[in-house]
């Protein structure tokens, strides 16, 4: 985040302001010595205590243009190195430097804007703490009879999926979505739910578990999956029924088993809190609809595509910085490394269904518990700089 390089020295005619410069120093030519008066925002000439007005003193100087400080002896406050210098952090408030990989949690990307190093900005990560039952029921709007009261019915379709018949032909095996099985035990259940809801509320983020449409974003109108460039894979009949089934199941308070913890180097991450088994249905990844064009320059860092239409213009984004679900706290892979790779045990996958977009989380392969949820950011794209992640 160095500074921005000065312009060239302008003519002595022209006036040239460096407002792009954040650390600019004073007019170099003013004739009489000024002060400043900070109630008035006019400068003072101590010889006639004459007030002059900032137009004046711009008139009165050659130019102005601010100086641009050299950062080449800039080294990382952590590890002490001056290396990778494109990719040292200036902090805008001690200017100190940090090296992305090297600030906890480790900063994926250049920030937009001005940025804050952890010692400076004085924000205690609010850590997973004990919440009453009432609190965690009304953070995700359920009653109480929801969470205790459906034991009996979630071990009846357990034994449903257990007695599935078998067809007598032989056909090609097609991978289809398994529901999630929640946490039998309603108290572990609660311990779930409230490490979600204590994540959600130290970021300020509001609970939603479907997408979201407001106004001076994208309408819904604007989620067609017909749009899509190349066309989109729709979702299967028996597939769209096992969505709606895991979307009933999360409104009456039974969640895939998924335990929210902090982590010093990767932030908030996601643990298996019980075995899950392949291509099982995670979450749907939700938030804010809006479109991609009026995201480019956000500084959020739970963005997810949602539509890459033909027109450029067309494109939309998911955005869960002011509401979401457990997926946006999911972690993405390093796919820079083979060890990386090796960590993925889910998948991102759009899919067109009745007619919109949807992000639905599959899990790939058998996750154990206790195991942390990963999955590739980038898809097919590879753009996305995973390089840093753990």
């Amino acid at each position: 985040m160095a500074p921005a390089t000065a312009p060239a020295s302008p003519s002595p005619s022209s006036i040239k302001l460096s407002s792009l410069i954040r650390r600019t120093h004073a007019p170099h030519k003013i004739q009489k010595k000024l002060s400043y008066s900070s109630s008035s925002s006019t400068f003072e000439e101590e010889e006639g205590n004459k007030l002059l007005s900032l137009v004046n003193i711009y008139k009165r100087a050659e130019y102005t243009v601010g100086e641009e400080e050299d950062y080449g002896d800039l080294l990382c406050e952590q590890c002490g190195s001056g290396e990778q210098p494109e990719e040292l952090l200036l902090c805008d408030k001690c200017d100190n430097g940090f090296h992305m990989k090297c600030v906890r949690p480790i900063v994926v990307r250049v920030p937009i804007g001005p940025w804050i190093c952890p010692k400076c900005s004085d924000v205690k990560v609010k850590k997973l703490k004990k919440l009453s039952q009432k609190k965690i029921l009304d953070f995700f709007g359920l009653r109480r009879d929801s969470l205790f009261g459906n034991n009996r019915a979630s071990s009846q379709d357990a034994m449903k999926r257990r007695r599935r018949p078998r067809p007598l032909v032989v056909q090609k095996k097609r991978r289809r979505l398994l529901p999630f099985v929640p946490t039998e035990d309603p108290d572990r259940r609660l311990k779930q739910m409230a490490s979600l809801a204590t994540a959600l509320t130290a970021l300020d983020i509001e609970f939603s578990n479907k997408l979201t449409y407001f106004p001076g974003m994208a309408p819904r109108s604007a989620n067609r999956s017909i749009l899509e460039n190349g066309g989109m894979q729709g979702l299967t009949k028996e597939d769209t029924q096992t969505l709606k089934r895991c979307i009933a199941m999360t409104k009456q308070g039974q969640f895939p088993p998924l335990m929210v913890v902090y982590d010093s180097c990767q932030g908030y991450t996601v643990e298996a809190d019980g075995p899950i088994k392949d291509m099982t249905f995670i979450a749907e990844y939700t938030g804010d609809v809006d479109y991609i064009k009026k995201r480019e320059s956000d500084d959020c860092d739970s963005m997810m595509t949602l539509l890459i239409a033909t027109e450029a213009a067309d494109s939309l984004v998911i955005c869960a910085d002011k509401r979401g679900n457990i997926a946006r706290f999911i972690s993405g892979i390093n796919n820079h490394t083979q060890e990386g790779r090796k960590k993925q045990n889910c998948k991102c996958v759009r899919y067109d269904v009745k007619g919109e977009s949807r992000v639905l989380l599959v899990a790939t392969r058998d996750i154990s518990k206790g195991e942390r949820l990963y999955y590739d950011y980038n898809g097919y794209v590879h753009e996305y700089p995973t390089h840093h992640f753990v």
